[in-house]
């Protein structure tokens, strides 16, 4: 190993930019490798893809959110392979980049469950392409319905279906209900936004099925107060470019957003280790490495592991963030020739969701709450949790503008829509 190891974090979500971090002072050298050039505070992208934020608002350039960490080189690359036995990483381009430890978190994809032919029609929501993308669909789904004159087709592209019933479908379907009967009201000529159809939809019993029952229910009742049809307990048959199937019930809709699956980055394959059912790399409590790799760490939605109490960790930002930093100890220890600290252990701080406007719910470990005292509580934890001071302020003001006038300011259409 050279006199100051080089650390190689792949990925940089909020595993590896907590791990970068922590390392800040440490006497190692940081390569930070990421297919784009920012962070992006994903708990909020639904807010890009539902045209109420921008950008810019929930993202940061990596390079300026480290440019005072001397010790970090930021490096703009897709690594397609892992050496383990070479102890490199390969790169796109083809170069290869050698390491003396490496931490693999790149996250996850959108799974179809064995569907993917639905893709095309159902598109996910993981990175700001993915919401541009859906913002464009949906703005563009009211554009056609306004110059579609025959009534059946009109009623098609008036007709959203969310398939997830977890908080990013409940938050998708929730502010589509709000932009449909109040944002765009009195805007079209030929159609009323308010007759839209938002359907959000479930196969399991009931929506946000990570949180107690009664929440959910009241989760349920808020949607269906804004209009929300939410089916549960039947899973979607299929889905194609003129609408999906629910059981056996068909619905024509020519807009369907996909919430319901991830599945970990193929890039854990090339690991050539066990993975789960959803691609994830199973990791040692003790410090987030391989089995007979103590160099190799993964984290955030790459891994799998278990609390005490036999549950799996979540793939949720405060997860993946608490992993980061523990890897950052792991090594700090052990460059300084120091006792490793102790197994990794998930603080769970609870659950929020967002239903809409006045509207969410969150359990706090015994205390749990909903409507408008849940919706301040949601509203402040994630402008807290922002990068950058900047965002914070740009988001508090878009977000008390918009809760004022019901005005979403990033409804422009960029890109050309494809047909469908």
């Amino acid at each position: 190993m050279d006199a100051v190891p080089h650390v190689v974090i792949v990925g940089g979500g909020f595993a590896g930019l907590w791990a970068t971090r922590g390392l800040a002072s440490a006497p190692v050298r940081i390569t930070l490798i990421d297919r784009g050039n920012h962070h992006l505070f994903q708990p909020l992208l639904y807010q890009v893809a539902t045209a109420g934020l921008s950008a810019p608002d929930i993202a940061a350039p990596l390079r300026h959110i480290l440019r005072r960490q001397r010790n970090a080189t930021v490096l703009m690359g897709e690594v397609v392979a892992i050496d383990k036995a070479g102890k490199q990483v390969r790169l796109s381009n083809g170069d290869a980049i050698a390491y003396d430890a490496l931490v693999v978190c790149t996250g996850a994809t959108h799974a179809y469950f064995g569907h993917d032919e639905w893709a095309p029609h159902a598109p996910g929501l993981k990175t700001l392409d993915d919401a541009l993308a859906i913002r464009r669909r949906v703005l563009c789904a009211f554009e056609r319905a306004e110059a579609e004159r025959d009534p059946a087709r009109r009623t098609a592209w008036l007709t959203f279906a969310v398939v997830g019933g977890g908080p990013t479908g409940v938050e998708l379907a929730g502010t589509l209900a709000e932009i449909s009967r109040h944002t765009l009201r009195k805007e079209f000529r030929n159609i009323d936004p308010g007759d839209a159809r938002v359907m959000l939809l479930e196969a399991g019993p009931r929506v946000l099925a990570t949180f107690p029952e009664a929440l959910s229910a009241k989760a349920t009742a808020q949607l269906s107060k804004l209009g929300v049809d939410v089916r549960t307990g039947v899973p979607v048959a299929g889905i194609d470019a003129e609408g999906f199937a629910l059981g056996e019930e068909r619905i024509a809709a020519r807009t369907v957003l996909w919430a319901a699956g991830v599945a970990a980055s193929p890039l854990a394959r090339t690991l050539d280790v066990p993975l789960d059912r959803a691609g994830r790399v199973a990791v040692r409590t003790e410090d987030l490495t391989l089995p007979d790799h103590p160099d190799i760490f993964v984290a955030g939605d790459l891994a799998t592991l278990q609390r005490a109490d036999g549950r799996p960790v979540p793939g949720v930002a405060p997860a993946a963030k608490q992993m980061g930093t523990h890897i950052a100890n792991v090594l700090r220890a052990r460059f300084a020739g120091k006792p490793a600290p102790a197994p990794f252990r998930y603080r769970d701080f609870g659950n929020l969701a967002t239903i809409g406007r006045r509207a969410a719910v969150v359990d706090l470990h015994g205390w749990k709450f909903s409507g408008y005292p849940a919706w301040v509580f949601w509203l402040t934890a994630h402008v807290f949790f922002l990068i950058g001071f900047r965002n914070r302020v740009v988001v508090l003001l878009d977000w008390a503008m918009a809760y004022w006038t019901y005005q979403r300011n990033a409804r422009i259409v960029l890109g050309k829509e494809p047909p469908r």
